[in-house]
């Protein structure tokens, strides 16, 4: 049995000829054009000389050339490395050398730093796509070079199901980024079966905010848009504006972010002038998103907001909730099709439902990824019996919903006590001046770890340190609440609008 995931390009471009798959301001490309520009592509690899497994990166922001380039990559048998355009040149090096990339396509505004670590990484093969107002740099080839005249029946490598599509490098927070290998059959199971879940249609317009290199993107839009024909209103860059202008200009049926980008809406002073009738479901994941915010967010839009759960290593979605109907308010729902969860405490036992059996969430299922590039090692610690280690922590309920309440290496033990971050940034986010809130555990002599909170305010609005500590001390157990408060303008968040508690 043979299948490549560029697949469902070709049959939805086969169904779908003249619909648009990729609108972008003032230009569109229809699901015919995107087949046959990504063809080419293809055979412009080919003709460089790279061969069916060969990986080839590619650091491109939400343009049409990301979408042609990565089905191309596909068509041609090779492996596509997503990397972040936001990369110094030491990481785009670090990448480049342990994904063992053959060519880097990159984009001239970050091209003097790809370069560097291009160099650094022994690669000279550069293909490097120009934008409005930013020239050709001095060095590579454009990216218009490897859009070849095909001379003979269009490409589309016969792989296995099993060969490794896409290699995701997760963020790095505890260590190098590894790479996760995601296989063709992966990462079609993880377009087809949430598609189905989200109920997407190839009459609904899914906004693409989120960058393509992100998993969460890739997989969860992407794929799932092309498998189902649906047409992405493509954003370069997060911006509340851009994306309020997108869903008005583009009406926009489906809202697929991270937490940040829905307060960043919320708070958006000129909310009320932008038309976002058209949005009829609102997908939120990639981090827990704060329950007030749900609430808000739903009577402010009119829309539901259905919370899902994955990570790089799960080709993005591993728990969902499907509809209004079928949800639970404030979970990640329950495993997709052909994937298990279950929750661990330190030992490896299964802990029985309830909030108070707060444990490890292991993964195992279609959607878990092959390996870790080049790393047998850490392959090997990530896995127990088959059971993939998400170092996550949380609980299930007695109706098999999951709740998500930290990252292990966050927990705070204070005194004895776990202190589970989450919870506490959930009251926090209740009290109606705060904008962001991130709560870390800070070294103490006496207790071991204390309880800090870094906030970011709404604008025009105010609130004191002790203000905000006697809001927490109300409304959960005393050894939780936070001690100290910092003001921030903003918290750091990385380019998928996750906020980095590394930084603070």
């Amino acid at each position: 049995m043979t299948f490549n995931l560029a697949t469902i390009l070709r049959e939805s471009a086969r169904t779908h000829a003249d619909k648009p798959a990729v609108l972008v301001e003032g230009a569109r490309l229809t699901y015919a054009e995107l087949d046959a520009l990504s063809d080419r592509f293809a055979a412009g690899l080919l003709a460089r000389g790279v061969a069916p497994g060969d990986a080839v990166a590619l650091q491109l922001p939400n343009v049409p050339q990301f979408v042609i380039a990565y089905f191309g990559i596909l068509k041609a048998g090779a492996v596509a490395v997503p990397m972040n355009v936001l990369l110094k040149a030491g990481e785009v090096g670090y990448i480049l050398r342990d994904s063992g990339a053959r060519l880097l396509i990159t984009w001239a505004g970050v091209a003097e730093e790809a370069a560097k670590g291009a160099a650094d990484a022994g690669l000279t093969d550069i293909v490097v796509l120009t934008t409005p107002g930013i020239p050709q740099p001095g060095f590579g080839r454009p990216f218009e070079s490897l859009l070849a005249s095909l001379a003979g029946p269009a490409p589309l490598h016969q792989t296995d199901p099993g060969d490794t599509a896409v290699i995701i490098y997760t963020s790095g927070t505890t260590g190098r980024p590894k790479g996760a290998e995601l296989t063709h059959f992966q990462l079609f199971m993880n377009a087809d079966t949430p598609g189905r879940l989200f109920d997407v249609r190839d009459s609904d317009i899914v906004l693409v905010v989120l960058p393509l290199f992100h998993v969460f993107a890739l997989s969860s839009i992407l794929n799932l848009c092309v498998r189902f024909a649906a047409t992405m209103s493509l954003v370069p860059r997060f911006d509340p504006d851009a994306a309020l202008a997108a869903i008005q200009r583009d009406r926009v049926t489906i809202f697929e972010g991270v937490p940040t980008m829905y307060i960043a809406l919320l708070n958006h002073p000129t909310l009320g002038d932008y038309d976002v009738s058209s949005l009829r479901v609102g997908i939120s994941g990639g981090a827990p998103i704060p329950s007030e915010v749900i609430d808000e967010f739903e009577e402010r839009f009119g829309i539901v907001i259905l919370e899902g759960y994955g990570l790089s290593e799960t080709a993005s979605t591993t728990t969902f909730n499907v509809s209004e109907a079928d949800r639970r308010v404030y979970s990640v729902g329950r495993p997709i099709w052909g994937v298990e969860v279950q929750v661990w405490d330190a030992e490896g036992r299964v802990l029985p439902a309830g909030r108070e059996h707060v444990g490890e969430l292991v993964v195992r299922g279609v959607n878990v990824m092959r390996r870790y590039h080049g790393d047998p090692a850490a392959t090997a610690e990530a896995f127990t019996d088959g059971w993939f280690h998400t170092g996550d922590l949380g609980y299930v309920d007695e109706d098999g919903y999951f709740f998500v309440v930290g990252r292990t290496k966050d927990l705070i033990i204070r005194g004895g006590y776990n202190v589970y971050p989450r919870e506490v940034e959930d009251v926090l986010y209740g009290h109606p001046a705060v904008a962001q809130a991130a709560v870390v555990g800070v070294p103490d002599a006496r207790l071991g770890q204390e309880v800090k909170a870094y906030v970011a305010l709404r604008p025009g609005r105010h609130a004191t340190e002790a203000e905000l500590i006697e809001h927490v001390k109300e409304r959960i157990a005393s050894y939780k609440y936070p001690r100290s408060v910092e003001f921030r303008d903003a918290l750091p968040i990385n380019a998928a609008g996750k906020i980095v508690k590394r930084e603070l």
